[in-house]
């Protein structure tokens, strides 16, 4: 694995407003500044494989907007972090409902996604306030306006 990144990029299904996957890397690279590089799956989804994943993986059966895979490295070599499933329906719709506009959301997401990827949690109250602290930093740095 080189030294940079390698973000990978899956689209599942056929939707209107999709991001480009230059801007799905772009805000994945953002979340990442200073961390470790490894690999990210982004595989973009419908609400059937979403539902099916929240499902099997969270005791959850429905879709959810963004699901974050972290990757348990088997050899100390291995800079695979893991992957990210996100639904674009659910995605599209929360924008609608929360007044957002929808790259702000799906950059949101992404941001989201990654940190949770390194490590980040937001079940404490006190791990939820620094989380997302730092995803307004980096969606700011994005020109994105607080998701919050």
């Amino acid at each position: 694995m080189s030294a940079n990144p390698m973000i990978n990029v899956q689209r599942r299904v056929t939707a209107a407003g999709i991001p480009a996957p230059s801007s799905l890397r772009a805000w994945a690279m953002a979340a990442l500044e200073g961390a470790t590089p490894g690999e990210i799956t982004i595989r973009v989804v419908a609400e059937e494989e979403s539902a099916a994943l929240n499902g099997k993986f969270r005791h959850k059966p429905y879709p959810t907007n963004v699901l974050s895979f972290p990757y348990e490295a088997e050899a100390p070599s291995e800079q695979v972090l893991g992957d990210l499933v996100i639904c674009a329906p659910v995605v599209a719709r929360e924008a609608v409902e929360q007044n957002k506009e929808p790259n702000a959301h799906w950059a949101h997401m992404v941001v989201h996604g990654v940190l949770h990827l390194l490590g980040h949690d937001h079940i404490q109250e006190e791990e939820a306030e620094r989380m997302e602290a730092k995803e307004r930093q980096i969606l700011a740095r994005l020109g994105f306006p607080d998701p919050y």
